[in-house]
């Protein structure tokens, strides 16, 4: 008799172990995959340069085209002070300086702005387009337009529903209508007034025309 109370209360003892066992696995499972969740959230929020940014902010490019670095200098000078991603524009074919002759009729720069249609080609692509809300295009002014290789980096993207603005860097002209052909290919966005700027307009000039827009 008392053998069997003793093996009764071995058992339930053995019972007990194993309930509480089993109770440490599922909480150490539940743990561990709320930590596999927290993780995966994080990394749908990382951006290509591995920083993570909320999804409720507000993601800038400034993507320019600068055939000679004068545009090149005002697009760093709004990336910086805006906190914005930058990307340039590359043709496949580089320009030369005999492409760039704009006294030649001859030149390429000449015969393509002599042709509407012409696209040339560029090297590479923004692989994450969609990621950005407001994109800010920069280009220098040929014969009062912007180059005909702007036609074809806004035809190589889907800007409906994101804000864009041009902005321009040239000798004398001004920004004029420069950027009616880019507006015309993506007129599924909200276009906000652009402008020109000098080669070497300052960091204060440049930033001047972005806070105006109430892009940041």
């Amino acid at each position: 008799m008392k053998i069997k109370k003793i093996t009764a209360i071995v058992l339930a003892i053995i019972m007990i172990l194993s309930l509480a066992a089993c109770d440490g696995v599922e909480e150490t499972e539940k743990n561990s995959g709320n930590a596999e969740a927290s993780q995966s959230n994080t990394e749908e929020l990382q951006t290509s340069d591995g920083s993570v940014s909320e999804p409720e902010d507000s993601k800038i490019l400034v993507a320019y085209f600068s055939a000679t670095n004068n545009t090149e200098g005002v697009a760093q000078k709004l990336a910086d002070g805006l906190g914005a991603d930058i990307y340039e524009i590359t043709p496949e074919q580089p320009y030369t300086e005999e492409d760039l002759d704009y006294n030649n009729p001859e030149s390429r720069s000449s015969v393509e702005m002599d042709a509407p249609d012409s696209r040339p080609a560029i090297s590479g692509s923004v692989g994450n387009m969609e990621q950005y809300d407001v994109v800010l295009i920069g280009y220098p002014i040929w014969w009062g337009e912007a180059p005909r290789i702007m036609s074809t980096f806004i035809e190589s993207y889907d800007f409906s529903g994101k804000t864009l603005a041009a902005f321009c860097t040239s000798a004398s002209s001004g920004f004029g209508n420069s950027d009616s052909a880019l507006r015309s290919s993506a007129s599924g966005a909200t276009w906000l007034d652009g402008q020109r700027f000098s080669a070497g307009a300052s960091a204060e000039d440049v930033m001047e025309w972005a806070d105006g827009l109430g892009i940041n």
